[in-house]
């Protein structure tokens, strides 16, 4: 396996999944809870998340065949999609999505929604996978384009952990300048999943 793909995949997923702004969300919807009941929450709901994006990684580019969609169309909308999220980042928006979500949402467990979906397993993280799938196909590219995807849950799962800490020590001013560096490397990415999909109609060498 390319290490450049390999290392291409950790960024978008990690940019996309961006576990350090995560973190204000997780604490909002955990507010009043203790440490265990956290552990609990943040377990299901990167165990879920990992679930949902490997059922859209292995299954993805057949749903697109059967609707017709080309590999390349997806990455043009896909790319479209993920600088979308990338201007979301820059101007904050994002961060404000994920605190309304948190505050609104009044259901006892917030594992699955709205941390596993759609925080962690988003449109953006969905796209991922199956543009990093299609990229590689066959089951080694599934399963390298697996591994890392569980790796950066397990990160996201590691800034769950320490979410309480991570405030502390970055404060809200860290958070959100963490977050605009992740957008900006987020644009560039997009920019790139779109060239690829042009390339595939002849209009990008």
């Amino acid at each position: 396996m390319d290490s450049s793909f390999l290392i291409t995949a950790f960024v978008t997923l990690f940019v996309i999944m961006d576990p350090p702004g995560l973190v204000p969300a997780f604490l909002a919807v955990t507010q009043g809870l203790n440490s265990r009941q956290r552990r609990k929450i943040a377990l299901r709901a990167c165990l879920v998340a990992i679930g949902v994006l490997a059922v859209f990684a292995a299954f993805g580019d057949s749903v697109l065949e059967f609707v017709g969609i080309s590999m390349s169309a997806f990455r043009v909308a896909g790319g479209i999609l993920l600088f979308l999220t990338a201007l979301d980042m820059l101007f904050e928006r994002r961060t404000q999505r994920r605190e309304h979500r948190a505050d609104d949402d009044d259901h006892p467990d917030p594992s699955v929604f709205p941390l596993a979906i759609p925080l962690i397993a988003g449109p953006g993280a969905i796209a991922s996978v199956i543009l990093l799938v299609g990229q590689q196909p066959g089951w080694v590219g599934f399963s390298w384009v697996m591994l890392v995807t569980c790796f950066v849950v397990v990160l996201v799962f590691v800034s769950f952990l320490i979410a309480g800490l991570f405030e502390r020590l970055l404060g809200k001013t860290g958070i959100i300048v963490v977050t605009r560096l992740f957008g900006m490397l987020l644009a560039a990415l997009a920019v790139q999943f779109v060239l690829d999909g042009l390339k595939g109609f002849g209009f990008a060498g």
